[in-house]
């Protein structure tokens, strides 16, 4: 089986930090590397990841701020594995995944990222009861932009070979190519998704199971979800000189789940002023989502409304209860 790098980029992460790396210590795939960008951190996240370089596949790469495209370029600039993969320092891998990503890629030669579906955790680590349970197969273009099957920065193996036709360097760049685009700080993980499906012919697709788990923060994005929904924009306008026909029949569609998106991000805040704006906001764009995803949809604008007319209490209950009656399986 070929030999994967796992990069974790790292950046004032000492709360979550070592749960991440216990877990990809935990794989029961052994053959691999992990490579701990800490990308200027001012807390104590270097000498918690210092802590685990006693096991010789771990090592620590530090460097200056560049954010997370800049921290995974780092990472991918030194990994040595013909896979790689990351996992971000928040969240975590159930203890198989690594391994049924790699049978995965070994048996499907055009298969070039490979990704499962993901758990979402609490701040504290509990399991919510919400999860990512992504598109599998027959995986498209279209379905990337509106949709982003891979669902988060933790959920993806990649083979090197897919970076290595991907990569370019700006004028700017002295030091090492960039393959994530590092004028992204957010959006960074759906651009160059969509820049692989765009420019090379290997294809997406996903196994089963939630094999990741993705903590959600609270208050994290409902807050910026202008600057989120800006970031996007700005990866159209990007890549539509990429495929301009792509981008004019896809991105009305497109962008109506985005917002749906992010009007979901804003209930889970009980952001009740944002959820109501972007529920009108996606509705207004366009109606294909609630006939494509007519449960995901209807729940949303219920929850919406929910949030609206109640207030935060009644569906901060209902939160609170669907985390009560999930049973919290341990990481082993």
């Amino acid at each position: 089986m070929a030999f994967t790098s796992i990069v974790v980029p790292a950046f004032n992460a000492e709360k979550t930090l070592a749960d991440t790396l216990c877990s990809l210590q935990r794989q029961t795939c052994t053959d691999f590397e992990v490579l701990v960008v800490n990308d200027g951190s001012s807390d104590k996240t270097a000498a918690i990841a210092a802590g685990f370089c006693g096991d010789p596949r771990f090592h620590v790469i530090h460097q200056k701020n560049r954010g997370l495209a800049g921290a995974r370029n780092t990472g991918i600039a030194r990994a040595k594995g013909d896979l790689v993969a990351f996992c971000d320092a928040d969240d975590m891998w159930e203890p198989e995944k690594l391994a049924c990503h790699r049978c995965h890629l070994a048996a499907s030669p055009t298969v070039g990222i490979s990704y499962a579906g993901s758990a979402l955790i609490s701040e504290d680590g509990a399991l919510t009861g919400q999860a990512q349970r992504p598109r599998l197969h027959n995986v498209d273009a279209g379905h990337i932009f509106k949709r982003n099957p891979v669902g988060n920065g933790s959920a993806a193996v990649i083979r090197r070979a897919v970076f290595d036709e991907i990569a370019f360097r700006p004028r700017s760049e002295t030091e090492r190519d960039w393959y994530f685009d590092e004028t992204f700080r957010q959006s960074e993980d759906i651009e160059c998704w969509l820049r692989i499906a765009l420019t090379t012919s290997w294809a997406f697709e996903g196994i089963p199971g939630l094999l990741t788990r993705y903590r959600i923060n609270s208050g994290g994005l409902s807050a910026a979800t202008d600057r989120q929904l800006a970031a996007w924009e700005r990866m159209v306008s990007k890549l539509s000189r990429i495929s301009p026909k792509f981008f004019a029949e896809e991105t009305v569609v497109a962008r109506a789940y985005q917002l749906r998106y992010l009007n979901r991000r804003a209930i889970s805040d009980l952001d009740r002023r944002r959820a109501v704006h972007l529920a009108r906001a996606w509705l207004a764009c366009a109606r294909r989502p609630l006939w494509e995803e007519p449960l995901k949809s209807g729940a949303t604008l219920a929850a919406t409304a929910l949030l609206a007319i109640s207030g935060p209490k009644p569906l901060r209950k209902a939160m609170k209860l669907a985390a009560r009656t999930t049973r919290p399986e341990a990481m082993s």
